[in-house]
């Protein structure tokens, strides 16, 4: 007869003391269809406190976790943040329900809207998802071959850019929406309507 007392219970005891390791990266597969795939945002609603770098409102966290409950299917193997609160935390619950380390992208970086394009052609046929500023959506599309649509008005969090971009062929641009309305318009700037 074999005791296994004296074995059982180390063994018991390593086995529950570990925590468990975080979901690996998903790899970044080329799109069959030889195409990337890109989702713009703005980042969601800011708190008023450190007006220098904010962190997100109330509203900002319930338009985030939208943002990754919509887009939980969508293969994204990609994310690109600026260095700032409000982007970083708009992408973390889909960054972390999908595994991903996001790509940081500083706004003090020289042409960061071209910095950002140049990130997004490292990773042929990915699909990627970028938070951006409302000064730095439109020109991110536009510079990846979309509409131009120039900057978001102040009030505008719930637009969500979709670019198809094909090897060869002209970049796709949709603009839906995610999460809840936009709050009501302060100022007479005009939204992006499509």
């Amino acid at each position: 007869m074999i005791h296994l007392k004296g074995i059982l219970v180390p063994l018991a005891s390593l086995l529950l003391g570990c925590a468990p390791a975080p979901p690996p990266e998903p790899p970044i597969v080329p799109s069959d269809r030889g195409e990337t795939t890109v989702y713009i945002v703005r980042h969601a609603e800011k708190a008023t406190e450190n007006p220098s770098d904010p962190e997100l409102s109330g509203s900002g966290f319930a338009r985030a976790d939208s943002l990754a409950t919509q887009l939980r299917e969508a293969g994204i193997n990609v994310i690109i943040t600026t260095q700032l609160k409000r982007t970083v935390l708009t992408a973390r619950p889909l960054a972390r329900l999908r595994g991903i380390t996001p790509e940081v992208v500083p706004t003090s970086a020289p042409a960061h809207v071209d910095s950002v394009v140049a990130a997004v052609n490292r990773h042929p046929g990915a699909t990627i998802l970028v938070v951006g500023h409302s000064n730095t959506v439109g020109h991110i599309a536009r510079k990846l071959g979309g509409d131009a649509i120039g900057d978001l008005c102040d009030h505008e969090y719930s637009n969500l850019i979709i670019m198809s971009i094909p090897r060869g062929k002209p970049t796709n641009m949709l603009v839906e929406k995610y999460g809840p309305p936009n709050p009501p318009s302060k100022d007479s700037c005009v939204p992006i309507s499509r």
